[in-house]
């Protein structure tokens, strides 16, 4: 008789204790893996700032060798001696060019309690983005808000580059009220004149031709995580054609939103035509309800922003809507040639600054 094959021993099932052991060891792992990471992080921003407030002392030391006017001529022929003697032992960080760098950003930047602020979220290479900006109120606004907002390299040039400075409401206000809202930002308080902006450059949406406001909006959603960027970090999405029940009737806002360093709702309705001061009765409607309704503990009074296709700037300023918290900005769904954008937003900025000196001044002087 044949003998009966032996059956294959089956494999013993791994106890509790083993596949406790399995998961503490991949808990350990991920662990020590987010301890590695974080402690890499904070090593590189460390080295980042140090090299930052390096090239900072680097340039004030040169500068303070007085090497231009008179003397410029010696101070190229010196400047070329140090960068020779410092790129061979050291390396092509201290390039001519470099150099020429590290002694104008002391000179852009002559505080270095302010620089060594940023350079805690600012590496030299933002700093190279900065320093051809030739407007000191509108490169503090770029560090500022770069900071603030965690801007890498790329995005900081792209909002350069976007002129967003030129865009905010803050830039139309007198250097004088920049500076004291520049600094408040140093402080970390931000205002509604630098969070909005005129006109917005909504190009991502990916519209042409004939569109209804329902398409916008939905454009809009669509590209929310685009759309947020170009409206700045603090926005959060919270409705669509929000509802709002007044007596027997129900109205419907387009787009509500929140924004957590303002600490407010943003209402915000849409308009294909250009703005019509009739706009402005439906929005104050619309933030009285969200006012009454659904304004929390602690948080400040609702904006509305009334974005259309166009707006007079005559018309906005007479209606004085600063008072009554609404903003009117236009939106862009296909971008103009940059010269004529830049030309365009250069204009705005000259008209709202004569006005604010003519409202400024004295009912007996003369404009």
């Amino acid at each position: 008789m044949k003998k009966k094959a032996n059956p294959s021993p089956q494999k013993a099932k791994p106890t509790e204790a083993q596949i406790s052991a399995l998961v503490d060891e991949a808990r350990l792992l991920s662990d020590l893996r987010g301890l590695i990471q974080s402690a890499r992080q904070r090593i590189a921003a460390v080295a980042y700032a140090t090299q930052t407030l390096l090239c900072w002392h680097v340039g004030r030391r040169l500068l303070n060798e007085n090497l231009q006017g008179g003397r410029a001529a010696y101070g190229k022929q010196i400047l070329v001696t140090v960068s020779r003697e410092l790129t061979a032992e050291y390396g092509r960080g201290f390039s001519y060019a470099e150099i020429a760098r590290m002694i104008q950003f002391s000179q852009l930047f002559p505080d270095e309690a302010i620089v060594v602020t940023l350079s805690q979220q600012l590496s030299w290479s933002h700093f190279h983005a900065l320093l051809p900006i030739k407007d000191p109120l509108a490169r503090d606004f770029y560090a500022e808000m770069c900071r603030i907002e965690r801007w890498d390299v790329r995005t900081l040039r792209q909002k350069i580059g976007g002129m967003l400075f030129q865009r905010t409401a803050l830039s139309k206000k007198p250097e004088s009220v920049i500076s004291v809202e520049i600094a408040k930002l140093r402080e970390g308080q931000m205002t509604p004149d630098i969070v909005f902006r005129d006109p917005y450059l909504l190009d991502l949406l990916g519209l042409t031709g004939a569109y209804s406001e329902r398409d916008l909006e939905s454009a809009i959603l669509r590209e929310i995580e685009g759309v947020l960027l170009e409206l700045g970090t603090g926005f959060a999405f919270v409705a669509r054609q929000k509802r709002m029940s007044v007596g027997k009737d129900d109205f419907h806002l387009d787009l509500l939103f929140y924004h957590r360093h303002l600490r407010r709702l943003i209402a915000v309705e849409l308009k294909l035509e250009s703005f019509q001061p009739a706009h402005v009765g439906q929005m104050e409607l619309y933030l009285r309800w969200l006012d009454k309704h659904e304004r929390a503990p602690g948080e400040e009074a609702p904006i509305g922003l009334i974005l259309c296709a166009s707006a007079d700037a005559e018309q906005v300023e007479l209606l004085q809507l600063d008072a009554k918290s609404i903003r009117v900005s236009e939106y862009l769904t296909e971008l103009p040639p940059l010269p004529l954008l830049r030309a365009r937003l250069h204009q705005a900025i000259e008209h709202a600054r004569e006005q604010a000196a003519r409202l400024t001044q004295s009912p007996g002087e003369q404009p």
